[in-house]
């Protein structure tokens, strides 16, 4: 979960694919199996996949009640025509028929299920891929949005974001030679470096005498000059006096930025600072979902001090930081029991059991496979403003299934009493059993034309 580099020395634990930077290690495997971390993952998903109750469609417990309460209704009526009312066998069933007719469940059926289709096609047209029915309606009832940092508030790469020379060299110059250093290897800070130096279309130097120096940088030389680029530690070795620069490297770190010192045999040149930046698009859709009223909480395994600089920058107030794989789907679970609805929006494989865990998962299109395959939606894209997208849709989706029902309901409140002769008590006309058809039908057309206002629903 780090997106920067993680120091280990002999002793430390290491988790398989995990990537060797420099140097050589000797490891010792005592996880196989079932015991790894990725059997575990697998098992996590599979179990939170499990214990997901269905979602009970309020129109299947109006039904339940609706239907035999009708079918009571039909022969009551009937039969009261016949025995009370001293109507003919053929009226009576005339009667019941009607009642029937007019009353068939039709509307009540399609209100939930169109709906649901127009909202999914909806939401397709938007980015955001719904795998089913109930992740669409369990979206409307989150109460928190929990967000994992690295790929998802951030860009997940690594870049360049300060460049202070602190003698006479102008910024281009002292990236160029950090870039030049750096030109040939493999760690991420350096490859953010170098591409920093190309986006600026930079003539790198030649630099000769390449050194790795372990845990604390790299030495090159240039023009029978040697130059280190590194961390403070190295600095210090070098005997060089920081001075100034002390301030600037703590308000760097304190921004959540990782300082890189440039320095030569005499003086230091100047500072380089590289992060792993908040997408642009981040602090909106934080804003966005918070003015819905929701909760809005940062989940991450990186550091305290790298998180909460981010967090700050994006607007989010609760952060969870230093958390283990496993552990993110516990933070889900202990949300869950305080009565929280919530959805989890995530990248990476060690989010995939928080996903599944979560009452709605949001998995970035492009994230992992497995992240993907156990997230409820997907956002094509990696716009976070399309969660409060999804969330809005979901409550628009549910607002109109309940118009659906609430008018297919209230229709045959309505039609019921005239099918079964009310108003043919008073002098009034009776409802034949083919214009109860042609109502009944009615109702459906008006359920699926309210049900295709949802076409409009913008982001």
């Amino acid at each position: 979960g780090e997106s920067l580099p993680v120091a280990k020395k002999v002793g430390d634990q290491v988790v398989g694919a995990s990537l060797n930077q420099q140097g050589s290690l000797i490891v010792e495997t005592n996880k196989v199996g079932q015991d790894t971390t990725l059997a575990q993952i697998i098992h996590l998903v599979q179990a939170a996949q499990g214990s997901k109750a269905p979602i009970a469609q309020l129109a299947d417990r109006v039904a339940a009640v609706f239907v035999p309460v009708v079918m009571t209704l039909a022969l009551v009526a009937g039969l009261a025509w016949y025995l009370i009312g001293g109507q003919s066998w053929g009226f009576a069933l005339t009667i019941s028929i009607a009642v029937l007719v007019i009353a068939c469940p039709c509307a009540l059926g399609l209100a939930t299920p169109t709906a649901i289709m127009v909202g999914t096609g909806k939401g397709a047209e938007q980015g955001i891929l719904i795998k089913s029915g109930t992740a669409l309606e369990m979206a409307h009832q989150v109460d928190a949005v929990v967000l994992d940092k690295t790929g998802t508030l951030t860009q997940g790469q690594p870049q360049v974001t300060d460049v202070l020379p602190l003698t006479g060299w102008t910024p281009d110059q002292l990236l160029a030679l950090a870039a030049a250093a750096e030109v040939n290897s493999e760690h991420p800070l350096g490859q953010a470096i170098v591409a920093g130096a190309r986006e600026r279309e930079l003539a790198l130097p030649e630099v000769t005498d390449f050194q790795s120096l372990t845990g604390s940088g790299i030495q090159v030389r240039l023009d029978q000059a040697t130059y280190y680029l590194g961390n403070r530690r190295l600095m210090q070795e070098q005997g060089l006096d920081l001075g100034q620069a002390e301030d600037q490297a703590a308000a760097l770190a304190a921004g959540g930025k990782t300082p890189i010192y440039v320095a030569n045999e005499h003086e230091l040149l100047g500072l380089i600072a590289v992060a792993d930046p908040l997408k642009a698009t981040s602090p909106e859709a934080v804003r966005r979902l918070k003015a819905m009223g929701l909760q809005v909480i940062m989940l991450t395994g990186d550091n305290a001090k790298t998180a909460q600089a981010l967090a700050a920058e994006a607007g989010i107030d609760q952060v969870i930081s230093d958390v283990l794989p496993a552990d993110k789907a516990q933070v889900v679970a202990d949300l869950q029991a305080k009565g929280l609805k919530v959805a989890m929006v995530g990248d990476g494989i060690n989010d995939a059991p928080a996903l599944a865990q979560a009452d709605v998962g949001l998995a970035i299109g492009r994230g992992t496979d497995v992240a993907i395959e156990s997230a409820d939606m997907v956002l094509m894209g990696s716009d976070l403003t399309s969660v409060a997208t999804a969330i809005k849709l979901s409550q628009a989706t549910i607002r109109n299934i309940k118009e659906n029902l609430f008018w297919a309901f209230a229709y045959n409140v309505l039609g019921i009493p005239v099918a079964m002769g009310v108003l043919h008590l008073f002098g009034g006309p009776l409802l034949n059993p083919m214009l109860a058809g042609a109502a009944m039908s009615f109702s459906s057309v008006s359920v699926i034309v309210n049900a295709l206002r949802l076409r409009r629903f913008k982001a």
